[in-house]
């Protein structure tokens, strides 16, 4: 993957170059081994007026021209849905290896384009919750402060668990020579923040940013010709929302994947959760069965999630540090579990690593995000 940043001297070709040399020469292949690519990318159109073609033009100075290529669009989940797609390839044998490419440049001269690009991940004939619309980021931040707030009310949270959440994050981004934000913080420093929407401040909201993650996926037959460690995908599961639902789509795509992997959630190690906003981490902890319903507070205090804890949570900062270029999002936290399980994090590294989760999520629909992933993989 490329660093994460705002860079407005690049443009979506450089990011994908870049990440795309680094992860054919990761596993030891050229662009002439890929036999297909599925792109990832959110608000190409938006930001950049790049339409219907966005693989065949970010690409064609890859070598990977001419191969087959799949344009992904699915919110904040486009490349963890690129993914899903690239391993039923693998796995139905319609192909021996794959090219996951997650791509975004959200960063723009004028932030109104920028704030526009997410403007259009909801129904936009659903009629707006009060309140969203008032506070001072995206809408996405008015509505992951309205289930802030109703959870907080529900589990005796308290914001200065938010600020922990992102006071952890920023730790283990400083480790992190890929991520966004890498200066430390203190739970005093968060909640003097400027308020985005109560009772969000500026350091407890993922930010604006630039990014491209790469990954190469291969049969298990061909993975023995490669010299690498490799990782093997135990479960991808995929739901979109169902208004009125009783269970939000992190709990049914969680479930999924757990029953396709047959494990639970006790016998995971590191796990990289959506977290676009800090409450994110703590309600996906109860999401995904980390804890039981009403203690995440008590999780995030105890520092079982922390770097090296017992479930090693977001040790790439997350999207709230490492950074959050929608479409490059999920392909980076598949990236960092790969690094955790080879052993290969560094001073992030979970000690023993063999099994890991990702979340990843997008849009939102009728209360709740529009499409959920869970990715389970392990050694």
């Amino acid at each position: 993957m490329t660093p994460f940043g705002k860079f407005l001297d690049r443009n979506v070709k450089s990011l994908c170059e870049e990440a795309v040399k680094a992860a054919l020469d990761d596993a030891g292949v050229g662009a002439g081994d890929v036999d297909q690519i599925y792109f990832g990318n959110a608000a190409g159109g938006t930001v950049n007026g790049q339409e219907m073609i966005r693989a065949q033009a970010a690409l064609r100075n890859t070598g990977l021209s001419g191969k087959p290529m799949f344009n992904v669009e699915n919110a904040c989940a486009s490349s963890s849905t690129a993914f899903h797609l690239a391993w039923l390839s693998i796995a139905s044998g319609q192909s021996e290896t794959a090219l996951v490419v997650g791509v975004e440049k959200l960063s723009h001269e004028d932030k109104a384009v920028s704030f526009g690009a997410f403007a259009g991940a909801v129904d936009i004939e659903e009629p707006k919750p009060q309140g969203v619309g008032s506070g001072s980021g995206s809408i996405f931040m008015d509505m992951y402060a309205a289930k802030a707030r109703k959870w907080m009310s529900a589990c005796n949270a308290e914001a200065s668990d938010f600020a922990q959440v992102v006071v952890k994050s920023r730790r283990a981004a400083s480790l992190n020579p890929h991520a966004q934000f890498r200066k430390e913080t203190t739970v005093e420093e968060v909640l003097a923040s400027r308020m985005i929407s109560d009772p969000l401040t500026l350091f407890m909201c993922s930010s604006i940013g630039d990014g491209a993650a790469v990954l190469f996926l291969c049969s298990q037959d061909y993975a023995k010709k490669i010299s690498n460690k490799p990782i093997y995908v135990r479960a991808s599961s995929i739901v979109s929302a169902i208004p009125g639902a009783s269970e939000v789509v992190a709990v049914r795509a969680g479930r999924l994947a757990y029953e396709q992997a047959g494990i639970g959630p006790e016998d995971i190690h590191v796990a990289e959760l959506h977290d676009a906003s800090a409450p994110a981490e703590l309600i996906h902890y109860e999401n995904l069965g980390f804890c039981a319903s009403g203690d995440a507070p008590r999780l995030i205090r105890s520092g079982d999630t922390d770097l090296g804890g017992r479930i090693s949570v977001n040790p790439s900062g997350g999207l709230l540090s490492r950074g959050h270029p929608l479409g490059a999002t999920g392909a980076a936290q598949l990236i960092e579990l790969t690094r955790q399980l080879r052993g290969q994090a560094g001073p992030r590294q979970r000690p023993g690593a063999k099994v890991g989760l990702a979340e990843n999520n997008g849009g939102q629909l009728a209360g709740d995000s529009a499409v959920a992933l869970v990715t389970i993989l392990s050694t």
